[in-house]
């Protein structure tokens, strides 16, 4: 704590504040989540698998690049500096904690020892002791233990999250639900079947589900609502924006096996005064998902699906190559665009003609309604059950120890 935080050069950008603990299960000891900073007057959270070095000279990133959100803390996490320091064991209190540094497969750091400290009323020169975490344990140990898992599986692909939730019973399952901020749980739902994902959550009340149905992609939440009986999706879309409801009632139209029940309306489209400056700023942004980023839809206005005319697409290596400045126009392919009633397996069959990793889907008059994206094919390509069995081999495989559970960056 108070050390600099540096970015990937060495130089300093902030400093460390406090640093996030989460409970292991079973005996292990408490793992780092991250780390909260100081930067440009904002406290803000550094992922631990963001730092490359921990050392007397500071936190040293492995990219330049942070996320400048506030920081907020959230159930199941501890801050070793507000809520452990200073804390009383008997008539000792905690003076420091001690990390170690876990290599392996992964590499993270985990609490291992804590200095006690003893202050005697005709003497103020004050002793310590250093004990081994687990002599101090009530200290670590979080208000419920739902919301410890809750914690423990935030920075865990969505996938093997959905692993776990499958072992769970239902009644627990619902709890951890409860316990998830509605980002997580979004991100989880995708990765479930559909009627597991009506299971999960089953028993959340309206105000909860539109909160996390926001944060799903728009395909993903389709199949889902496909899922529902007819009087529980009328609730939901009346319940929804008005305009997120209208894009929900366009897709649902669309019959399955169809390109248009593929399609997600969420992509990037600028016109063609637009600059390359601009399409990369787009592309930049974190939250895009992959197949998504890979490329800039042109089309006149308005730009929102469905578009003005369409144009043409302008792929993310072709950005890379241009000067800022230059005009989209000016940069534009003429790739195959798709008809929204084109058979699944068309579809499949013109993304590998094409190499492309997503497809434009434009109507009769030419307007750009959404694209089909790569991973959804082979989504709807796979045999209906896949996902069970992919989590069901998962969960065969599956080592509690496994430490690659803090291994991706926490969401702000």
């Amino acid at each position: 704590m108070r050390l600099p935080l540096l970015d990937a050069g060495g130089q300093a950008i902030g400093k460390i504040n406090d640093i996030i603990v989460v409970p292991s299960r079973g005996t292990e000891a408490p793992k780092v989540l991250g780390f909260v900073a100081v930067s440009q007057r904002r406290k803000i959270f550094i992922s631990a698998s963001r730092v490359s070095t921990l050392d007397n000279s500071g936190a040293q990133l492995k990219s330049w690049d942070i996320n400048l959100t506030p920081f907020r803390t959230r159930a199941g996490e501890q801050l070793l500096g507000k809520d452990i320091l200073d804390k009383k064991h008997g008539d000792e209190i905690v003076s420091d904690v001690a990390l170690v540094h876990i290599t392996g497969k992964t590499s993270y750091w985990q609490i291992s020892k804590v200095r006690l400290s003893k202050r005697g009323l005709l003497n103020a020169r004050s002793g310590h002791r250093l004990v081994d975490w687990q002599e101090v344990g009530e200290l670590f140990a979080p208000a419920t233990a739902i919301a410890a898992e809750a914690a423990r599986l935030r920075d865990m692909h969505a996938s093997d999250v959905a692993t776990i939730i499958r072992a769970l019973p239902t009644e627990q399952r619902r709890q951890l639900a409860d316990a998830m901020d509605d980002e997580r749980l979004a991100d989880v739902l995708e990765e479930l079947p559909e009627d597991e994902q009506l299971r999960l959550i089953e028993g959340l009340d309206m105000e909860r589900l539109n909160s996390v149905f926001d944060e799903m992609e728009y395909d993903d939440l389709a199949d889902l609502l496909g899922q529902m009986g007819i009087d529980q999706r009328t609730k939901v879309l009346a319940a929804m924006d008005d305009d997120d409801a209208e894009t929900m009632r366009q897709l649902l139209s669309y019959p399955k096996g169809t390109a248009g029940s593929l399609m997600t309306p969420d992509i990037i489209v600028l016109g063609p005064d637009a600059t390359v400056a601009d399409a990369l700023a787009q592309i930049r942004d974190p939250e895009r998902l992959v197949s998504i980023a890979a490329q800039v839809f042109v089309a006149h206005a308005p730009h929102d699906p469905p578009t003005g005319t369409y144009m043409g697409v302008v792929h993310f290596q072709r950005l890379l190559r241009e000067r800022p400045s230059m005009s989209l126009k000016q940069c534009l392919e003429n790739e195959p665009t798709i008809d929204p009633m084109l058979a699944d397996r068309d579809v499949a069959e013109r993304l590998a003609t094409y190499n492309m990793l997503s497809v434009g889907v434009c109507d009769t008059h030419g307007r750009l309604l959404g694209a089909v994206t790569v991973d959804d094919v082979l989504d709807n390509a796979l045999p209906a059950d896949w996902r069970r069995k992919v989590v069901a081999q998962l969960s065969a495989g599956h080592d509690d120890k496994e430490p690659s559970r803090l291994e991706t960056a926490r969401k702000p």
